[in-house]
């Protein structure tokens, strides 16, 4: 073998290596720091869409490609969570809120209809309130599940071990940021 095909086979080897090695790490960092680090829980998200989408998007990418596609993606997402994270929440929690309150109304009184309009306004105002006073509960939980999911992905495991760990992982994560959250 020359060379240059060692050198090659080499740097396959170094990339198909580093996309679960970055995966795990920041799955680490995830599972700790989710709820104070929520545009990197965002990125992790869209670099995990990016490893899943690369394949479709090119038929056998290269470890390289993957991880580009991966990091591309990851940035995109850490941008948009950057920038419009309260708006976003406030927004879904007005329109769960404002569709809730709508629905009980109409199920439990016969002429709502005449105050509809104030009553979503209402339930949305107290739907966006409830959601962003429980967004960091609700963060802990997901980037929990993230992180550990992330990591769970670059340990090779039976299922059974596999789903053990990731409960584990999930748990602990949950533990560490509630306790952190506790504390600040």
């Amino acid at each position: 073998m020359s060379f240059f095909k060692v050198i090659a086979a080499q740097s396959a080897y170094s990339t198909h290596f580093t996309v679960p090695v970055v995966g795990a790490l920041i799955g680490i960092v995830i599972l700790f720091f989710g709820r104070r680090l929520f545009w990197l829980c965002v990125a992790a998200v869209g670099f995990l869409a990016g490893i899943e989408l690369a394949p479709h998007l090119v038929t056998e990418p290269s470890p390289l490609l993957e991880l580009a596609i991966a990091l591309v993606l990851g940035v995109l997402g850490a941008l948009l969570a950057f920038l419009l994270q309260k708006i976003a929440v406030a927004i879904v929690g007005f329109l769960a809120g404002g569709k809730l309150a709508s629905a009980i109304a109409a199920a439990f009184f016969v002429h709502y209809s005449q105050y509809s309009t104030i009553i979503f306004v209402v339930g949305g105002l107290i739907g966006a309130m409830l959601l962003l006073f429980l967004f960091d509960w609700a963060l802990i939980v997901v980037s929990s599940f993230i992180g550990a999911h992330m990591i769970q992905n670059a340990i090779v495991l039976p299922p059974a071990g596999a789903t053990i760990v990731f409960l584990g992982l999930a748990v602990v994560g949950m533990v560490v940021q509630a306790a952190s959250l506790r504390r600040g």
